[in-house]
């Protein structure tokens, strides 16, 4: 779906083998409904204890219903972090507000092909999930 919201599908995990997933450093947490597999999110640790969300999926099936959300949820619950990254395609409107709403920022843009971009986010320890900071004048 990303890869039709960005006008792109050159994006590498849309072309890994089975092998290669299965060699990745990611760990990953998935989540079923009665037809299967139906979201899963696979993050790394960095060295400095960053936490690196690396692929947020959700099947079209199941689109709609919360799957990202509790995804992210539980793994915000599962590990801490003063500093957690994500990355999604500009064009993914739905992806970036998804992550706007949980407390990250945009941070940069990076280019991945000509006329596609992902935007770079990031979310730094207090500023959780659902609050946003208010700012006074």
């Amino acid at each position: 779906m990303e890869a039709a919201l960005i006008g792109f599908d050159g994006i590498p995990p849309l072309h890994e083998t089975l092998q290669e997933l299965r060699g990745c450093t990611e760990t990953f947490l998935g989540v079923a409904d009665e037809t299967g597999l139906a979201g899963a999110v696979s993050w790394t640790r960095l060295d400095d204890g960053t936490l690196d969300i690396c692929r947020l999926v959700v099947h079209p099936r199941a689109h709609r219903r919360g799957i990202a959300t509790a995804l992210l949820d539980r793994l915000d619950a599962m590990e801490s972090a003063d500093l957690t990254l994500v990355s999604t395609g500009t064009a993914n409107h739905p992806a970036l507000a998804l992550y706007e709403r949980r407390g990250f920022t945009p941070t940069g843009r990076r280019r991945i092909a000509p006329g596609v971009t992902v935007t770079l986010l990031e979310r730094k320890t207090g500023a959780p999930p659902n609050v946003r900071p208010v700012h006074k004048s």
